[in-house]
């Protein structure tokens, strides 16, 4: 399951005056953060706050989560091939099986190839 966040910028998000946040009191301000899911707090303009609703909060965190399992993965997929690649040159006769490749031709396959000198 992938969760897609529709992440504004700042200045993209409703916004309510910390004086208005007095004059309304908290159920004004929560009225705004139920129609948006989340409030801009300004003071003189200025961004000061952002109050977020639960849902919305739930929302960045799961998404947060689903972005590290899926970096952790990422993580452990490199691990593994790089455990595997170094498992072959501590072989017995890795040595052996790399100087073959090194006095072998090179096979392109189609590929081009800068010069080798």
């Amino acid at each position: 399951m992938t969760l897609s966040l529709d992440l504004e910028t700042i200045n993209d998000l409703p916004r309510t005056a910390a004086s208005d946040v007095k004059k309304l009191g908290w159920r004004g301000v929560m009225k705004a953060v139920d129609r948006a899911g989340k409030v801009v707090v300004t003071h003189h303009d200025e961004p000061q706050a952002v109050i977020l609703s639960t849902a919305a909060y739930h929302e960045i965190l799961q998404a947060l989560q689903q972005a590290r399992a899926k970096n952790q993965s990422a993580l452990e997929t490199l691990r593994h091939r790089f455990d595997d690649r170094l498992a072959s040159l501590q072989e017995a006769d890795a040595g052996k099986r790399l100087r073959m490749i090194i006095r072998g031709r090179v096979r392109l396959g189609g590929k081009v190839s800068s010069d080798r000198g």
